[in-house]
């Protein structure tokens, strides 16, 4: 499959008032093939978000990219200008964030606010992006565009908002659109819905999505990869069905034996305690030496503890950076 991005040892450290560094991605590295769903799942302040933040150069103040590269496209886009950058955002690659509240302005309708996106980038007068913006709100799954384009957010259900953001995301046919927790404020019908319209929008315009949960379940039907990260690093990479069938380090495992104990038609009246991950994620400033994931591990051997191991293709198409599998 054709590369649409290339990320190569991308390294980014938050910095405290009081001059702490503390990283949040290290050495990380993947590709986004043209029109794949590359899902990345891991626990809250593992790193995903700051991952999806750096693509776009998107990083708070506290934030810093200290090395690597993302391609896209062949371009650099660590080297690009800031109004080179400009163009990419929103018109090749877009940005779906976990709340709607951030990205909606509360005081403008939303079709509005979807029409000033396709306005952004396109040479198009007011009335032909209007009409855009509502051929994007039917295309997001929205009824009656006429009524849902006058709307203002907070007319709208928690759901209509969700399907707004990602018609900004959208509107101007991205080659990529990163959604990070796209579903977490919905309930499962919703979930599941708008899941839907991810798949149908990779099928007909043919988007690649990286798609960022700490839920491995949303990824099932959808994701034709997955990365586990954790505290930073990329743990396990593989097809979708290799990671859910056959996961291979102990943290991707544990995930999964979550899962695995809250579900069943039974699960309102379980008697048993719910599997759990022994342990707390570790504070970033003071990574466990060697593998970070040791302190929680029941494979922990002694080589865990004396530097962090190396990336192992394990399987075809299934790396993992676990000592038990070399490392």
């Amino acid at each position: 499959m054709r590369q649409l991005v290339s990320v190569s040892g991308l390294t980014v450290h938050y910095s405290r008032a009081d001059g702490t560094e503390i990283p949040a991605v290290n050495n990380v590295s993947f590709e986004i093939a043209v029109g794949e769903v590359l899902g990345l799942v891991g626990e809250s302040g593992c790193g995903k978000s700051t991952l999806a933040l750096s693509l776009l150069r998107l990083m708070p103040g506290a934030g810093r990219i200290l090395g690597g590269s993302i391609l896209f496209r062949g371009l650099d886009l660590l080297k690009l200008d800031e109004n080179r950058l400009q163009k990419v955002r929103g018109a090749e690659i877009s940005m779906i964030p976990q709340e709607p509240a951030i990205t909606l302005n509360p005081v403008l309708r939303v079709g509005d606010q979807i029409a000033e996106v396709v306005r952004a980038h396109m040479p198009w007068s007011r009335e032909r992006s209007r009409q855009e913006a509502m051929v994007i709100l039917e295309e997001a799954g929205l009824a009656n565009a006429n009524r849902i384009y006058a709307a203002y957010p907070h007319q709208l259900s928690g759901g209509q908002r969700q399907r707004v953001v990602i018609g900004q995301a959208i509107a101007c046919r991205p080659a990529l659109i990163i959604a990070d927790e796209p579903t977490t404020a919905l309930d499962l019908a919703l979930q599941a819905d708008i899941l839907l319209l991810f798949k149908r929008l990779k099928d007909r315009l043919h988007t690649a999505f990286l798609l960022i949960s700490h839920d491995p379940l949303i990824f099932a039907n959808l994701a034709d990869r997955v990365m586990v990260m954790y505290a930073g690093r990329i743990v396990e990479e593989g097809l979708g069905d290799k990671i859910f069938k056959n996961a291979l380090h102990p943290y991707t495992q544990g995930l999964l034996r979550c899962l695995s104990g809250i579900s069943g038609k039974n699960k309102s009246i379980r008697k048993e305690p719910l599997p759990v991950i022994p342990g707390s994620p570790p504070d970033p400033v003071n990574l466990p030496y060697g593998c970070s994931f040791n302190p929680r591990c029941a494979e922990k051997m002694d080589v865990c503890v004396t530097r962090p191991p190396e990336r192992v293709e394990a399987e075809a198409m299934h790396s993992v950076r676990c000592f038990i599998y070399g490392g």
